[in-house]
């Protein structure tokens, strides 16, 4: 099968590092125009230094004014990645009212206006990929951070969603669920709560795995490659029948067919 994006414009927003930017790499290689997207001009600027054919748009997707800004400067796309997000452990009886909206406007809410902003473009062309970074935790929710597992089962709820309203158009609507995956949020926190001296990142995130996601059946987190393989799939004309779906990349975590 040969997957291939030439002439299409993708938009990967938290692209700068991570599953974002592991994403907007392939689709590169895979000969699509893209923008990759963060909050900072350092943070753009460092990831141009290694993808330099992309085109980069500092935005901050917090803010109704940062996701308009981002679909101005962008303009007309094919591919919508809305891989933004953040999340924070905190219990819940702990957690206040600023966590939880942090959460809403940059998992949810850029998501929501990304879409509305561009979509419809998409649908006037008769052609269009949108997929939500989903979780495992959408489905699974972690009592470490309820609040993040909230945001990612609205996620999850907006693709199908939209997959409804866009039916018939030519653009698809996923959500992809990656489980633990070794991007550089993650490893930070690996780092400070997993490595002994000496042990390998790989082997600190199969700890992780066995103490808090016990039930994965790989028994190891995913590298971000693993992941974007699955949502580049999902932006090709080979996946043209999928939609609505919210599709698990977790290991085997979530427990049901």
């Amino acid at each position: 099968m040969n997957i291939t994006f030439s002439g299409k414009t993708a938009l990967v927003t938290g692209s700068t590092k991570g599953i974002g930017f592991a994403v907007a790499k392939l689709l590169l290689e895979s000969g699509a125009k893209v923008i990759i997207n963060g909050r900072t001009q350092k943070s753009v600027d460092a990831a141009l230094k290694k993808l330099p054919s992309a085109r980069g748009i500092v935005a901050d997707l917090s803010t109704l004014k940062g996701a308009k800004q981002l679909a101005l400067e962008a303009g007309e796309v094919d591919i919508l990645i809305n891989n933004a997000g953040i999340f924070q452990p905190s219990p819940f009886f702990e957690t206040e009212d600023s966590v939880w909206e942090d959460h809403w406007q940059v998992n949810v809410m850029s998501a929501v206006r990304l879409c509305r902003e561009l979509a419809p473009a998409m649908r006037d062309k008769g052609w269009g990929r949108i997929v939500m970074l989903g979780s495992e935790s959408g489905f699974n929710i972690p009592s470490e951070m309820i609040h993040y597992g909230v945001s990612k089962t609205a996620d999850i709820a907006l693709a199908r969603g939209l997959a409804k309203e866009l039916a018939g158009t030519g653009v698809t609507v996923n959500s992809v669920l990656p489980g633990p995956t070794l991007s550089e949020g993650v490893e930070q926190m690996l780092r400070a709560d997993y490595m002994d001296d000496g042990e390998s990142l790989e082997d600190a995130g199969r700890d992780f795995v066995a103490d808090v996601r016990p039930g994965s059946l790989i028994g190891r987190a995913a590298s971000c490659e693993e992941v974007a393989n699955l949502i580049v799939y999902v932006c090709s004309e080979q996946a043209s029948a999928t939609t609505g779906a919210s599709l698990r990349c977790d290991g085997g975590i979530v427990d049901f067919l």
